[in-house]
């Protein structure tokens, strides 16, 4: 496990810009939102990648876990990541 160097810098995965990595810090989803993205792989201290924004910004493609998915950029304001 990564641990974190100063989660005072957190920033919700949405602003991480392209090709930028980072570590997931929180998840402040609820409910069933929050065990999908867990079940997804965000859980804190995994590493992901911000691969790309759609043309129209939503939605954007993230690496993690040794795979690739999308997310809606609502989905993803509510996931803090800690840049790297």
């Amino acid at each position: 496990m990564i641990h974190l160097n100063n989660p005072q810098q957190t920033i919700p995965l949405s602003q991480l810009a392209e090709q930028h990595k980072a570590i997931v810090h929180a998840c402040s989803a609820g409910g069933a939102l929050k065990q999908k993205l867990l079940n997804m792989g965000f859980i804190p201290g995994a590493e992901i990648l911000m691969i790309r924004n759609a043309p129209l910004r939503d939605p954007i493609e993230i690496g993690i876990q040794n795979y690739f998915l999308s997310l809606r950029r609502s989905e993803a304001e509510m996931i803090l990541v800690e840049q790297l």
